[in-house]
């Protein structure tokens, strides 16, 4: 092995001096670099000393002749060969060990968020095992950066995980879509096959796209086919309407801070008019997504937002059952809704 464990070394394609903390497999180690931890393979790392010294000047170079500014000939900006812009990924480093019998088995995963796209992202990540939620996270990833989210030991994935993210752009685009929800599911079966084929490609990773480019806004199209179109209605095609649906999202928070400023002012039937108009219209875009549940959280207080959407839900046909019991989350203040199609 080239590099232990607190070695001094160098980032070569950005000169930054930085450790090794941890050795990842034989391809790959995780480095230090002005606190930052993240995986670098091994030719993209060098020994700092051996580059100081191949850096030496033996012959004393002459003075160059004053160059000024008018004499400067404008450079046209180079594209960084490094950045190869090509989405947003969710990559699974394994970690392996000995077994009893000299063989090579992964002991665990280090789960990364690689952004290889040239926009800064808001996430807030959930990782969940057999439906109950085990790591929380809120944070962002700047530009062709990598994020180190945890680790999950080999045998957990037998628990079926499912990795779910909600993204923002860090500095809003228009056209672009306000924020964009998508998760992975990795079944144990599905993951033995990619481990084999990693193997035998010789790979380091296992990855797992999310996006190839954070998805536009979705734009309201109008068909001319009624005279009710000409009066402003909003018609589609019915084979199409799916696709002109804002997204939907699996968890909607009716606390009044999160949907509008300044609402100090408005009174207690107001705010509960505004939280309920909210949760029906979110109700209705998880219908029409077909998701299996949404998660409606509405906070403990009076019990009077509580109840009046349990009410709701009673009459409900696309309603299986809800459940408002504790979680560690949300405590009390959360009803799950499940559905039926």
């Amino acid at each position: 092995m080239k590099y232990e464990v607190g070695d001094d070394i160098i980032v070569l394609h950005s000169n930054e001096e930085g450790k090794v903390v941890e050795i990842i497999n034989e391809k790959m180690v995780m480095i230090e670099v002005r606190g930052v931890k993240f995986p670098a393979y091994m030719d993209q790392i060098d020994f700092p000393y051996f580059k100081r010294f191949t850096e030496k000047k033996l012959v004393v170079p002459k003075k160059a002749p004053k160059v000024f500014v008018d004499q400067v000939p404008k450079e046209k900006g180079q594209p960084n060969s490094i950045k190869v812009a090509d989405g947003l990924w969710l990559s699974l480093i394994p970690k392996f060990a000995l077994d009893d019998f000299n063989d090579e088995v992964v002991e665990l995963f280090k789960i990364h968020l690689v952004n290889r796209t040239a926009k800064a992202l808001k996430f807030q990540y959930t990782q969940s095992f057999l439906g109950d939620p085990a790591f929380e996270l809120s944070s962002e990833v700047l530009s062709f950066h990598d994020f180190y989210l945890h680790d999950i030991s080999f045998g957990d994935f037998s628990d079926n995980p499912v990795f779910r993210f909600v993204f923002e752009l860090v500095t809003p685009e228009k056209g672009k879509a306000k924020w964009y929800e998508t998760e992975t599911r990795i079944k144990a079966k599905q993951l033995f096959k990619r481990i084999e084929e990693m193997k035998e490609a010789n790979e380091p990773m296992l990855s797992y796209s999310l996006f190839k480019d954070f998805p536009a806004e979705q734009v309201e199209e109008k068909f001319e086919l009624t005279g009710l179109a000409a009066k402003g209605f909003k018609v589609y095609e019915a084979k199409e309407a799916r696709k002109h649906l804002p997204p939907a999202r699996s968890v909607i928070d009716l606390h009044m801070e999160k949907l509008m400023d300044n609402w100090q002012s408005l009174s207690t039937l107001e705010i509960l008019g505004i939280q309920l108009a909210e949760f029906e219209k979110y109700y209705e875009l998880a219908i029409a997504h077909h998701q299996p549940s949404l998660i409606v959280i509405h906070g403990v207080g009076t019990g009077r937002l509580r109840d009046e959407i349990h009410d709701l839900l009673k009459g409900r046909k696309e309603v299986r059952y809800f459940v408002n019991q504790y979680d560690a989350r949300f405590g009390y203040g959360a009803t799950e809704i499940f559905f039926q199609y």
